[in-house]
């Protein structure tokens, strides 16, 4: 099971795990309602480094981002539904839009996030490559998301 940090304790822990040769993963977004799509992007996401660690946006960053009928559930929760699940091993709650002022100080090995983006439209692409990490992009699970369970639950 993974731990929910502030971010001057997971710098902490990203330090030690860095000296012991762990290449880091991260990764950002709102995990609303988890489903099998999140579920196979943070395993895919996992495969790729040695720690995951998932920026997860506060309940005010998911607001501005998803509108005032959002998040569904509180930004507590969502962090230890993700925290609970065995390929992820640390979470931290942003507040900001985007987690560029958070990976700035993490300094990932690698981000992942979801196939709707490339180099040119993800926010975080500059301050990974700035700090020596790169990029990977993964495929989504088609008709899964939050949105399509929350249509479906208005019918």
């Amino acid at each position: 099971m993974g731990n929910v940090l502030d971010i001057n304790s997971l710098v902490y822990e990203v330090k030690q795990l860095k000296a012991n040769n762990k290449k880091i993963v991260s990764t950002n977004g709102c995990f609303d309602i988890l489903h099998i799509g999140h579920v196979r992007y943070l395993q895919k996401s996992a495969s790729l480094g040695d720690i995951l660690i998932v920026c997860l946006n506060s309940d005010r960053s998911v607001k501005a981002l998803k509108g005032d009928s959002r998040p569904l559930n509180n930004e507590n929760d969502r962090a230890e539904v993700l925290a609970s699940l065995g390929c992820v091993d640390y979470v931290v709650i942003f507040d900001e839009d985007t987690p560029v002022n958070y990976l700035a100080q993490i300094k990932p090995d690698i981000h992942t996030k979801g196939g709707d983006y490339d180099e040119n439209t993800l926010p975080e692409t500059q301050v990974v490559k700035e700090n020596g990490g790169r990029l990977e992009f993964i495929s989504f699970v088609e008709g899964k998301s939050t949105t399509s369970i929350i249509n479906k639950m208005q019918k």
